[in-house]
């Protein structure tokens, strides 16, 4: 596999102001009434899924994707998910894997060899760490129409400045805003 086929997507959720959650992690945010006429419906959820090999996430988030699946099931399936951690976490499903190493080593010897698209899908910290190592090719943001006006914010303090690419938009009828920028290398 070359390393143009191996694309490192950082995405997340966020508040136009944005913050990825509140400071309790409630989720209700999340739900909108917003009604929006032009936006598009949004793909097959089950199609598009399918499309990414693997997840990454910090300890943290798949702590609170435990929580949540409780309610609303496990949201990424049966995907090998990799799990970064220094802390000892239990393991409630089989297509999980924890790791405590180096990011690049993990990118560069584990995950380009076997997938081609993954994706980061949280936390904050996890995020910024990926981003100063260059090691993410695009990051997608979901924007809901909603203003949290405090909370845990998506790019806190990276310390340097990152030239982008808009690579496309979508608008959805529920209000949401869909931005994917590739990062210029």
């Amino acid at each position: 596999m070359t390393p143009q086929s191996f694309i490192l997507t950082l995405h997340m959720v966020s508040s136009l102001d944005g913050f990825i959650a509140k400071k309790d992690n409630s989720i209700g945010w999340f739900d909108t009434s917003d009604q929006y006429d032009k936006g598009v419906t949004g793909q097959d959820p089950e199609a598009f899924l399918k499309t990414i090999d693997c997840y990454v996430m910090g300890s943290k988030t798949y702590e609170h994707a435990l929580e949540l699946s409780k309610s609303y099931g496990w949201a990424y399936g049966d995907k090998p998910t990799i799990v970064i951690t220094h802390r000892e976490l239990t393991n409630q499903r089989p297509n999980i894997e924890f790791y405590s190493g180096d990011p690049v080593k993990l990118v560069e010897e584990r995950l380009k060899p076997k997938y081609k698209n993954v994706w980061i899908v949280g936390g904050a910290q996890l995020a910024k760490d990926f981003i100063k190592l260059k090691l993410v090719d695009e990051i997608r943001i979901s924007i809901l129409p909603i203003l949290l006006g405090d909370g845990l914010p998506f790019f806190d303090q990276i310390g340097e400045e990152l030239t982008l690419h808009l690579k496309d938009t979508t608008a959805y009828k529920n209000g949401m805003v869909e931005l994917c920028y590739k990062i210029k290398k």
